[in-house]
């Protein structure tokens, strides 16, 4: 699949050059901006997969912007300057920045920027859902533990006894552990 790529750079022939290496690259340039609000606007309606931004523009510059995209979306964004002053580097670290490219730009230092910057998106995205993931497995084992705690103390039964109850009804029932969990916390938490 081709990635879908927003080139944000206030110099008109800079932006064309860059959008041409991308195309040249095999990448879908999806939208061109040249200021920081229009980057905002675009990337609420168009979602791409990757913004590349310069930092100095006109209205709102391209840190700003791209704090305000990575508060709202999860878009990796790589920033352009002609500068590499340490306050810029700085101020780049806050936002989801994953990628930093001094001016003049060539092809040779864009396209491995990009594809490194994509792929440190992806890796970061599948972090994320297992960490969402492992946090729902815990969540649902505290459910678990709970009702079996209140099985325990509410019928005198063993912890194996109790765990083995809800199995059974959960088989039975052809329902996850957590829903007849649920269901014994609701029924007998007093």
């Amino acid at each position: 699949m081709n990635k879908r790529i927003m080139v944000v750079e206030d110099e008109s022939i800079v932006r064309l050059d860059i959008a041409m290496m991308l195309k040249d690259a095999g990448y879908e340039v999806i939208a061109e901006a040249g200021d920081g609000e229009m980057a905002i606007e675009l990337a609420y309606s168009l979602k791409p997969d990757l913004i590349i931004m310069d930092i100095k523009m006109p209205k709102l510059n391209g840190l700003k912007a791209s704090e305000i995209i990575s508060n709202k979306f999860n878009i990796p964004i790589l920033l352009l300057t002609a500068y590499s002053q340490r306050e810029y580097i700085d101020k780049a670290k806050q936002a989801n920045i994953l990628g930093y490219l001094v001016k003049p730009i060539s092809e040779a230092s864009l396209i491995p920027a990009i594809e490194i910057a994509l792929k440190q998106a992806e890796n970061a995205n599948a972090y994320k859902e297992k960490v969402q993931e492992m946090n729902e497995k815990l969540k649902n084992r505290k459910i678990v533990e709970k009702a079996k705690g209140i099985l325990i103390k509410q019928f005198n039964l063993s912890e194996d006894t109790a765990y083995k109850k809800m199995r059974t009804i959960s088989m039975n029932k052809q329902v996850t552990l957590e829903k007849v969990a649920k269901h014994v916390i609701s029924k007998y938490n007093v």
